[in-house]
C-alpha cells in the first residue's frame, strides 16, 4: 500500500497539542525536552497549557506544529506502521516537517529552520499592516482575476472551492466588500497576524536566505511534493529555494494532494492537529482514504486496525 503522509500548516494549532503524547511516551518527552533546550524557551509549556494568544504567535505556533507533527511520525514509525509510506508533504510550514521526516535534515536542524522562519515572519508582520481572507465556493481563475483587480495575492489554494487571499489590510477589506457585492458564495476575513504568502513577507526573505545558506540538504527518502509548485522535489538547491519561496509565494496545496493521488497514493495519513487536512482532501476527492493521527488514542486506534 502506497501511503502519503501529510503535515499541518500554521493555523492548525490548539492548546493541549502533544500533552497526552508526552504523558504516554518516553520518546515524546525526550523530543519536547530537546525542543525546549534548542529553542531556549519552554515550547512544551505553551503547547500543553497555552495561553492561546501566545501559542497563536507565528514564532511559537510554527515550532509547536513542527514538533508535534515530527513526533507523531516518530511514534508511528517506531511501531512499524509506516513501512508503506512513499510520499511526504505538508501545507506550507508542514513542508519543512515533511523534509525532516524524509531525512533531508535532522529534527534539531528542522526546528532551528522553523524557529528562524517564524521569527522573521513575525518581524515582517509587525512591520506591516496586512491581513488575509478566505474565499469559499469560487474557482481559482475567477479569484486570480479578482486579486489582480484589488492588488492582492492568492496565498493558499487549499482545496477546490477554498482559496485564501493576502495583502495590505485596507485592500483586503475592500476586496471582501467587493466579493460580497459580486455575489461570491462566502468570503471571511481571517484572524491572522499578517499577510502571509504575499509580498509583505519580502523583508524576511534575504535574512532567511542567508540563514539557509549554511545548512546541508540531503536527498529525501520519501517523494516530497513542494507547495510552491505542486511538483515533486529532491535536489538540494531546489529544496533550499522551495523553503525560502514558501514564505511569500502561493501555496499549491490542492495540487500537492492531487499529485500524490495521481502518483498512486492509496491511503493518506494526516499527522497533525484538528483534522483540517483530512477535510481538505475530502473536498478534493471524497473517495480518497484518509486517517488523522494527533493523540495517543489515535495511535492506539491504528494499532488495533493494524492488528
Amino acid at each position: 500500500m502506497n501511503i502519503a503522509l501529510m503535515f499541518s500548516g500554521q493555523g492548525a494549532h490548539k492548546v493541549g497539542m502533544g500533552k497526552d503524547l508526552c504523558e504516554s511516551s518516553p520518546i515524546a518527552r525526550d523530543i519536547y525536552d530537546r525542543a525546549d533546550e534548542i529553542l531556549g524557551w519552554k515550547l512544551s509549556d505553551f503547547s500543553f497549557e497555552g495561553p492561546e494568544e501566545i501559542l497563536t504567535k507565528t514564532g511559537v505556533c510554527q515550532p509547536a506544529l513542527f514538533t508535534h507533527g515530527y513526533l507523531v511520525y516518530r511514534l508511528l514509525n517506531e511501531k512499524g506502521y509506516l513501512e508503506d509510506a512513499r510520499i511526504a508533504m505538508g501545507l506550507s510550514l508542514g513542508e519543512i516537517t515533511a523534509f525532516a521526516v524524509s531525512d533531508v535534515f535532522d529534527f534539531e536542524t528542522g526546528l532551528r529552520i522553523v524557529a528562524e522562519r517564524g521569527r522573521l515572519m513575525q518581524e515582517a508582520c509587525d512591520s506591516s499592516d496586512g491581513s488575509m481572507a478566505a474565499v469559499i465556493g469560487v474557482d481559482r481563475e475567477t479569484v486570480a482575476k479578482f486579486c489582480q483587480e484589488h492588488d492582492v495575492e492568492m496565498a493558499n489554494l487549499n482545496c477546490p472551492g477554498q482559496i485564501v487571499i493576502s495583502g495590505e489590510s485596507a485592500k483586503i477589506a475592500a476586496a471582501v466588500e467587493d466579493a460580497k457585492a459580486k455575489g461570491f458564495r462566502r468570503v471571511m476575513p481571517l484572524n491572522v497576524a499578517g499577510a502571509y504568502h504575499s509580498r509583505l513577507m519580502q523583508p524576511a526573505v534575504e535574512p532567511f536566505r542567508k540563514f539557509l545558506s549554511g545548512i546541508t540538504f540531503n536527498e529525501p527518502k520519501y517523494k516530497v511534493f513542494s507547495t510552491t509548485t505542486g511538483e515533486a522535489i529532491h535536489e538540494s538547491e531546489a529544496i533550499r529555494e522551495s523553503i525560502l519561496k514558501a514564505m511569500f509565494s502561493t501555496v499549491y496545496w490542492e495540487d500537492c494532494m492531487a499529485a500524490a493521488a495521481n502518483d498512486g497514493a492509496l491511503k493518506f495519513y494526516e499527522l497533525g492537529v484538528n483534522g483540517i487536512l483530512k477535510g481538505q482532501l475530502r473536498r478534493l476527492d471524497k473517495d480518497l482514504d484518509c486517517s488523522s493521527y494527533e493523540t495517543w488514542e489515535d495511535i492506539a486506534t491504528l494499532a488495533v486496525d493494524c492488528g
